[in-house]
């Protein structure tokens, strides 16, 4: 898999100013930060990290992703900040940031 460049910093304000208008003012950019980096985590558990050229196209369904950060957010006690609809907006914006970065 050839280097990509993936900034986190980046890709936070790229999906805070993709989140809409009536969500943006309650959420922090904090959140945002948690919430890839409970994204980070479901990628690598399903070898999308892996350097094994077998895992070059790692496939997964959406709703696996929104269960699997769902799950953690209400093990981590923050599903009273978290919702469902934000957790769906921030894997629409990470997943845009991606593709103007040419990972997906």
């Amino acid at each position: 898999m050839e280097d990509i460049e993936y900034n986190e910093n980046e890709a936070v304000d790229f999906i805070m100013k993709h989140i809409p208008k009536e969500m943006k003012a309650s959420v922090k950019r904090e959140v945002v930060e948690y919430l890839l980096d409970v994204i980070y985590d479901f990628y690598d558990e399903q070898g999308f990290f892996s350097d094994d050229e077998k895992n070059e196209s790692v496939e997964f369904s959406e709703q696996d992703m929104i269960n699997f950060l769902t799950d953690r957010v209400e093990e981590d006690g923050r599903s009273e900040e978290i919702s469902e609809e934000l957790i769906v907006e921030v894997l629409d914006g990470e997943y845009k940031y991606g593709e103007s970065k040419g990972v997906y």
